[in-house]
């Protein structure tokens, strides 16, 4: 994992490189970009064969604005919601400190997976908002939950010290996602997409695949 100062001023050849089909983070100018402010993330899942009788497979992806999830991080689950206690299919929205929950969002699709061969494709974006950062899942499309993440509804928000997103690092994301539970149930999990939103309204983007299962 680079460091903080080191990815300061990395990141203004993030939109190049990542084009380029090449490491997008490996690359430097002594240019510093303005501060991140928000980051996107782009996500397709691919089914096998799930197995609602089961609830099977169970997928998590997680999203932090540091180096660590040790900190603070957010939670997406899909097909299982764990809080406050387990529950079968839907999607649920968690914002953690280290080892606390500090607040949930659960969608009103809660069917479980079912179909075979499905794909599922999602956004989730964490914003700068002055003392607090929020963390949202936002255009989903599947078979099984249709449209979801709409108007905010999977939104929730946690205070931070932070002054801006430049910890940030896909790495983090990617290592800390993936199946849960009954991973021979899915072809692929894949972050397909990363945009990173300056304070000055610039976007870097990066399309290289980064591929978790």
């Amino acid at each position: 994992m680079i460091s903080n100062c080191a990815h300061l001023v990395r990141l203004r050849y993030f939109v190049v490189v990542g084009l380029l089909g090449v490491t997008s983070w490996s690359m430097a100018t002594a240019q510093e970009p303005d501060a991140i402010v928000r980051v996107e993330e782009d996500w397709e899942l691919v089914l096998g064969n799930p197995d609602p009788s089961v609830d099977a497979p169970q997928i998590t992806c997680t999203m932090s604005p540091t180096s660590t999830t040790s900190a603070l991080h957010a939670a997406f689950e899909l097909n299982h919601r764990s809080q406050p206690s387990f529950t079968a299919g839907g999607i649920q929205v968690q914002v953690w400190r280290g080892e606390n929950l500090l607040s949930t969002r659960t969608s009103t699709r809660t069917a479980e997976l079912a179909t075979s061969g499905e794909t599922v494709t999602w956004t989730q974006t964490m914003d700068l908002e002055g003392s607090y950062i929020a963390f949202e899942l936002k255009d989903g499309a599947s078979s099984t939950w249709g449209s979801f993440g709409r108007y905010g509804y999977l939104r929730t928000y946690a205070t931070t010290s932070l002054t801006n997103l430049n910890g940030y690092h896909p790495d983090v994301s990617v290592a800390n996602s993936g199946i849960g539970f009954a991973g021979n149930r899915v072809t692929s999990l894949i972050l397909k997409e990363v945009r990173l939103i300056t304070a000055s309204g610039e976007t870097l983007r990066d399309t290289t695949p980064r591929v978790v299962h």
